[in-house]
């Protein structure tokens, strides 16, 4: 009787999203010139091979992948998702060695703006309904190479109309670098001081996880 036998492929369980192993992190700094910090941020599903004793590896932002609403449960689950994968390939703890393939480019040197240099942008705003947006490093969205989404202004189209206030100031989550709509609405105001220290609050450098 063999109906109740799983197969070996049946049985092996393939574990969910980690921290990026410590030698492939040395390879990515090392090789790829990427920054520490931002290394310990991305995350990693893996799986044994089927020949020797190196690991399958995918590295991925799971910033991203809360933006465009998708979950990663393991290696196999990016296969439904591939434009996720940032780098592909495999690594063997024994021989120290690493190997990936770059799978898409990301731009990972976001200038964080002066609060002069976000304020200049906010009131370089002439026409009713032009927008500008910055990278958010906090905040409740998700995406961007900041990994929190993007505050988005807008020159409110309706201003000056009664109880209309000049800015229109929205959140977004962040796909592919650019903001997905305006996304939702957070304030209006009247004054360009307190939207760049609010801008301000949220751009900085990336410093934890999503």
């Amino acid at each position: 009787m063999f109906w109740g036998k799983k197969s070996a492929k049946e049985e092996v369980k393939l574990s969910g999203p980690k921290e990026i192993p410590g030698l492939v992190q040395n390879y990515l700094v090392a090789e790829r010139k990427m920054d520490p910090d931002l290394v310990k941020l991305l995350r990693a599903v893996q799986r044994k091979s089927t020949t020797g004793a190196t690991f399958e590896i995918r590295v991925f932002d799971e910033s991203e992948m809360k933006a465009k609403k998708v979950q990663v449960k393991d290696y196999s689950s990016l296969d439904e998702s591939p434009d996720l994968i940032i780098y592909e390939g495999f690594f063997d703890e024994g021989t120290k060695q690493v190997k990936l393939e770059e799978k898409k480019k990301v731009n990972w040197n976001t200038p964080i703006l002066s609060q002069a240099e976000i304020q200049q942008k906010i009131e370089a705003l002439k026409e009713p309904g032009n927008t500008v947006f910055f990278y958010a490093a906090r905040g409740t969205n998700h995406g961007g190479p900041l990994g929190m989404g993007a505050a988005v202004i807008e020159l409110n189209p309706n201003y000056p109309g009664k109880k209309q206030k000049k800015y229109i100031i929205y959140v977004a989550d962040v796909i592919d670098m650019e903001p997905v709509s305006k996304g939702s609405r957070a304030f209006d105001s009247d004054k360009p001081k307190d939207v760049v220290r609010w801008v301000k609050n949220l751009h900085d450098k990336r410093a934890y996880s999503s």
